[in-house]
């Protein structure tokens, strides 16, 4: 397959128009307000064919998912201003979950961003991500579970394991039939209702193991130090022309648009969003899947979120 020409400003603004037309004509349209808050609603993936594959959708997805207060910790581990409940009724769907032990128990975890507490318990984002699924039984989420790994509530690759499995199967918590836990990417159809686990910590399970570079399950894009904010906004447009020319690929796509590299996120994201619309909106009538796109801000442009749910309509 050759690699798509980059669009003209005729060809952007011809687009827009045609996919405006297109989408509203699928019920999700983007013209309007009335057509955005259709993209917003909480059960979009109710609307998608159950035999798609997870792999051939384009999901919506935060990194560092419950990070919402700079008071833990400070401005560096604020990476959302929409809690997760509010990212659930937006429509994103992937989750970025980092965890230590929570201190003053035996058994339970907390999500952290490093070593500062978030002050959510992992029961508290199953819970908001199981009423939700409750509410919208088509609807699909991706959660990555990570061991963090730091600060003083650390957690050994064995004793994670263990807590994992304490919220998986004591009769306190219960969730494992919250997930799906194979080793291998569903059919929208088969996971509704449902978690698509994908395991960030040593374990020996057949389940869908994370990679922050390629693997069996994942080919992801997360350089977030190390190039400069316009060279980091290129790579996030290069892991989308790579996505769109592998549209057969069995593994998901996954494109963090987040970035630090010494400024505070909200920074970086006011300045790498803003690619990223103009990236999406100028190919907004193209027919392609683009995988995860985990952001920090969404709440910045809401219509990014808007594109990229679109996308599985055109």
């Amino acid at each position: 397959m050759s690699r798509p020409a980059l669009p003209s400003r005729r060809d952007a603004l011809r687009w827009g128009v045609g996919g405006a037309i297109a989408l509203a004509g699928a019920g999700v349209g983007l013209a309007g307000p009335a057509g955005a808050a259709a993209l917003y609603a909480p059960d979009w993936m109710a609307r998608l064919d159950g035999g798609l594959p997870l792999t051939r959708l384009t999901i919506p997805g935060t990194h560092d998912s419950w990070c919402t207060d700079p008071g833990n910790g400070t401005e560096w581990s604020h990476t959302q201003n929409w809690g997760l409940p509010q990212q659930l009724e937006k429509g994103i769907r992937f989750f970025d979950i980092r965890l230590n032990g929570l201190q003053g128990t035996a058994d339970e975890m907390g999500v952290y961003h490093d070593r500062y507490y978030q002050y959510h318990r992992y029961q508290d984002v199953l819970n908001a991500c199981r009423d939700h699924l409750r509410r919208f039984p088509g609807e699909v989420l991706v959660m990555r579970v990570r061991n963090e790994r730091a600060g003083g509530q650390a957690l050994g690759d064995e004793e994670f394991r263990r807590r994992f499995d304490f919220y998986m199967d004591h009769p306190s918590m219960n969730y494992r039939g919250l997930f799906w836990t194979n080793p291998w990417w569903p059919r929208v159809g088969e996971a509704r209702g449902r978690i698509v686990l994908a395991a960030d910590f040593a374990n020996p399970w057949s389940v869908i193991q994370w990679s922050s570079g390629t693997n069996g399950f994942f080919r992801t894009q997360d350089t977030w130090q190390g190039v400069s904010t316009s060279a980091k906004a290129t790579l996030v447009e290069q892991w989308f022309d790579q996505a769109h020319l592998n549209q057969g690929a069995a593994e998901m796509y996954c494109n963090f648009t987040s970035y630090a590299n010494g400024l505070w996120p909200k920074t970086q994201a006011g300045y790498i969003l803003p690619r990223v619309f103009r990236y999406l909106d100028a190919r907004r009538a193209e027919r392609a899947h683009l995988g995860i796109v985990p952001m920090d801000f969404p709440d910045f442009d809401e219509r990014i979120v808007s594109l990229l749910i679109a996308k599985n309509f055109v």
